[in-house]
């Protein structure tokens, strides 16, 4: 996923993004733990997507409080 695409995202869906890679990797982690996976280059795919999502949520964080501290 481009982060573009991840930061057009709302924040709801956002951490709807964010649960859904981490249950992802879970799956690919058990399915390269029994030898069943095909490509174990997506788990990294994956990991970066979650790092790059987790990114953005703490950017829209810090963005929301530096609105409240100039409205006050």
């Amino acid at each position: 996923m481009k982060p573009s695409e991840i930061r057009a995202l709302s924040d709801k869906e956002l951490v709807e993004k964010l649960d859904e890679l981490k249950s992802e990797l879970f799956n690919l982690r058990f399915q390269h733990a029994i030898n069943q996976l095909d490509n174990p280059v997506r788990i990294k795919e994956v990991k970066r997507d979650i790092a790059r999502t987790l990114t953005v949520i703490r950017a829209k964080e810090l963005e929301s409080a530096k609105a409240e501290r100039e409205a006050e």
